[in-house]
């Protein structure tokens, strides 16, 4: 619904605004709700699935579960662990539209998921963490791009709250943190950026 007042694109801004902010509370949650109820049939299977849909490195067998692995967890604390940030930074993306959600998640998704892939360690792989990363480097740089003081500001406010986590896109001794899907994840969220960036028009002669 649009309001009719004197000014009637500012309104019309708003209750699309709100529309998106619904929208993204709703797919955000629902999607978290999904990752909650396959991490309690993954327990009672006791992470079986783990096996069969986590991303193994460099095998073709492995390669369809790109498309699995951010789903699958390792245990309830590591889900709990990505819950927070990706309802934040997911809903802060879908702020932006639809076709920017669905953009930045895909090349967030593949990102991390072909990273690890082409250059992950042994054993196999699972999370949502390059999603994270995906989300949150995406909204760290698009202000740039977009030449938007908000969203500037925006990411200036999100570096300062957890800027720390880019250190994780580092490799680590801690060999049990997918620094790749990290490291992915955040290259795919710029990707995205950069693609959905602003184009230049040419002045007209």
């Amino acid at each position: 619904m649009v309001l009719e007042t004197p000014d009637g694109s500012k309104a019309e801004a708003r209750d699309s605004l709100a529309g998106r902010a619904k929208g993204g509370l709703l797919f955000m949650g629902g999607f978290v709700v999904l990752l909650y109820v396959i991490e309690f049939l993954n327990t009672l299977m006791m992470h079986g699935l783990n096996r069969t849909f986590g991303l193994r490195s460099r095998s073709f067998d492995g390669v369809l579960d790109i498309l699995t692995f951010p789903l699958l967890h390792a245990n309830l604390n590591h889900l709990l662990s990505n819950t927070l940030p990706l309802l934040i930074f997911g809903f802060l993306v879908f702020l932006a539209g639809l076709r920017v959600f669905i953009t930045a998640l895909a090349f967030s998704w593949l990102g991390s998921g072909l990273t690890v892939w082409l250059i992950g360690g042994g054993g196999v792989t699972v999370g949502a963490s390059g999603l994270v990363f995906g989300f949150f480097a995406f909204l760290l740089v698009r202000g740039f791009f977009n030449r938007s003081w908000w969203q500037i500001l925006l990411s200036v406010v999100l570096f300062m709250a957890y800027g720390s986590i880019l250190f994780g896109v580092l490799p680590t001794v801690m060999g049990y943190v997918s620094w790749q899907a990290h490291l992915g994840g955040a290259i795919g969220g710029v990707v995205a950026a950069i693609l959905l960036r602003p184009k230049s028009t040419a002045p007209t002669p």
